[in-house]
């Protein structure tokens, strides 16, 4: 689904009105007819679409996704998935106040990218990632991955979120990453390393200088971001066909 489908921003039209014109064959901004909803609602819509054209033209995301509820964020996905950012970190802990980042990988239009703690890891670099995108994916980083950078580098990743965790849990795959991949059948090179592992491999490099540990806790961070990718596709696909009708 795109925003061009979508006409739940429009105050006063909820998810039954927004039914109800999709299946009347209004499924698209272009297919909008007044007499199609009552006349305050036709004028709604009308302003909406007047606003909304144009940034989307713009490629302003922000606009969209504060003008739609949370849970309809998914829609975005598609218009912006070439300046979405997908990125993972490994910290050597779970509380922000007692432990560090150790790595990075960003993921974006089919190139990734690791920063590594002591090398190139460093807050004008997320800053740049970060300032080039119009959409960034995690799993669970609203709850861990966002706070953790936030507070670690001082910044402010005030971007649209596109979390597959709770996109997930809608439709009906809960647990953590790399079960949820299993799940949907998407692979990966090493499949038998754990974030248990990922801070022992850390370890190894930093206090004993293996190299080999720091290249496989790379590739393992990059496959986390690379596999947000594929779940980002195949989620946004299932919610879209619960949601949005056949049409020809």
């Amino acid at each position: 689904m795109r925003v061009e489908n979508s006409f739940i921003p429009v105050h006063g039209v909820g998810e039954t009105t927004e039914r109800s014109l999709w299946t009347a064959g209004i499924t698209h901004w272009d297919a909008f007819t007044p007499d199609a909803v009552g006349p305050k609602t036709a004028d709604r819509i009308e302003d909406y679409l007047a606003t909304a054209r144009p940034r989307l033209d713009d490629g302003d995301a922000r606009f969209f996704a504060e003008t739609m509820p949370s849970r309809c964020h998914w829609r975005l996905y598609e218009n912006f998935r070439e300046e979405t950012l997908f990125f993972d970190i490994e910290t050597t802990g779970l509380s922000k106040q007692q432990h560090v980042v150790t790595t990075v990988s960003v993921h974006r239009d089919g190139n990734t990218r690791t920063y590594v703690r002591g090398q190139d890891l460093t807050r004008a670099a997320l800053e740049a990632e970060f300032s080039d995108a119009k959409l960034v994916g995690t799993f669970n980083g609203k709850q861990f991955d966002v706070p953790f950078l936030e507070h670690a580098f001082d910044l402010d990743i005030d971007l649209p979120h596109l979390d597959l965790r709770f996109l997930g849990d809608r439709v009906g795959f809960s647990g953590g990453l790399k079960r949820v991949e299993r799940d949907l059948g998407i692979e990966r090179d090493r499949p038998d390393i754990s974030g248990r592992d990922a801070v022992r491999l850390w370890h190894e490099y930093d206090r004993d200088g293996d190299a080999d540990a720091l290249a496989t806790l790379i590739a393992y961070n990059q496959d986390d971001a690379r596999n947000l990718v594929a779940l980002a596709d195949e989620l946004t696909g299932r919610i879209h066909d619960r949601v949005f009708p056949e049409t020809d």
